[in-house]
């Protein structure tokens, strides 16, 4: 596999080897020199035509934890602000010669086009595409959540899948590029997934989708969950009105401090909260549930890098096998998108 666009692609064994690989990249960050030599005199470029200072910096620690040299390259303030189409500004990065680049667009299938277009010979990482995918944030959703299922399991092998974990996703699932590589990845691991959030922000075609679908949070926790994850509100990319108020989204469907309490209630001592980030405080997660024992959301953090390295390291060294999910070869792994624009700002 040359290339990690999302997790459909994904078979079992690819999904596996990718955390198990990130299990051992864990133990660098844990060191006093924080550097392995595995990618000295590679090339990665960070090309970021949307703002994310998370995952930017994560992959950059990533590759440089790993000894690549790293070029972060910013929409703003560059060509392409002056209109520089994404096929010119591939064939800069080719000419500079990069070994990996690393793209986040605005445009949904700007990865897979940089992929497929033979523009550059490099191998292209998706770090989020519109509302599409984000496959780089499942895979380290899904190493917090092998580990804290191992620890439950108190079967500690790095090899454990996620067969029998019990999901709830809750939130903005509409505009959720996380949501979509999650469902897909948890699935693929043997995990059961449930999507709770207003009518109005699921997508359409969901119910094909390898999960279940409900509009109450409190049923669906009541049913008993293992890992809670909390989607961000994405008002940016709101252009109506979606649910009636803030407020009544917040008591309907955000994470609270009652549900909090009600997870003790239900003797769901085990159960863990998770939130990709950036977190609306008050809106879809309330602060005492962010930031209590059960919460992951530092844990993600750190497990990012891990987990960057992990994809860096394979996909630059050609060791990821190169399986692919019987979902990959049913369903396209990228909206099609021949010719698309020059990037503009998301806001």
């Amino acid at each position: 596999m040359r290339h990690l666009l999302s997790t459909e692609q994904l078979s079992r064994e690819n999904a596996i080897q990718i955390l198990d690989t990130a299990q051992e990249m864990s133990a660098v960050g844990e060191r006093e020199i924080k550097k392995l030599p595995a990618l000295r005199g590679r090339t990665v470029v960070n090309l970021f035509f949307e703002d994310s200072t998370r995952t930017r910096i994560s992959f950059e620690a990533a590759a440089k934890r790993l000894s690549a040299d790293v070029i972060n390259f910013s929409a703003k303030g560059s060509s392409v602000s002056k209109g520089e189409s994404l096929k010119d500004t591939a064939q800069t990065l080719e000419a500079m010669s990069a070994d990996a680049v690393v793209i986040r667009h605005w445009a949904s299938g700007a990865p897979a086009r940089l992929a497929n277009s033979g523009w550059i010979d490099a191998a292209v990482i998706n770090a989020g595409d519109g509302t599409h995918a984000h496959p780089t944030q499942a895979l380290l959703d899904a190493f917090t959540m092998r580990a804290h299922w191992a620890k439950l399991s108190g079967n500690p092998s790095v090899g454990a899948d996620l067969q029998g974990m019990r999901v709830v996703i809750a939130g903005d699932v509409l505009h959720s590029r996380v949501v979509r590589c999650n469902v897909w990845l948890l699935r693929t691991l043997g995990a059961h997934v449930t999507l709770v959030a207003p009518p109005t922000l699921f997508p359409v075609g969901v119910e094909h989708w390898p999960c279940e679908i409900s509009y109450d949070l409190d049923a669906t926790l009541d049913a008993g969950v293992d890992a809670v994850m909390m989607l961000r509100v994405q008002a940016e990319r709101m252009n109506a009105s979606f649910f009636p108020s803030t407020r009544e989204y917040a008591r309907r469907w955000g994470f609270d401090d009652a549900r909090l309490a009600r997870l003790d209630a239900l003797n769901l001592k085990d159960t863990i909260i998770m939130h990709p980030g950036p977190m609306n405080r008050g809106l879809e997660i309330s602060s005492a549930a962010a930031d209590s024992p059960r919460s992951t959301v530092l844990a993600q953090v750190r497990n990012g890098v891990s987990v960057r390295m992990a994809a860096l390291y394979l996909l630059m060294s050609g060791e990821l096998r190169t399986e692919q999910s019987d979902a990959a070869a049913q369903h396209p792994t990228s909206p099609s998108s021949t010719d698309l624009p020059s990037a503009k700002d998301p806001s």
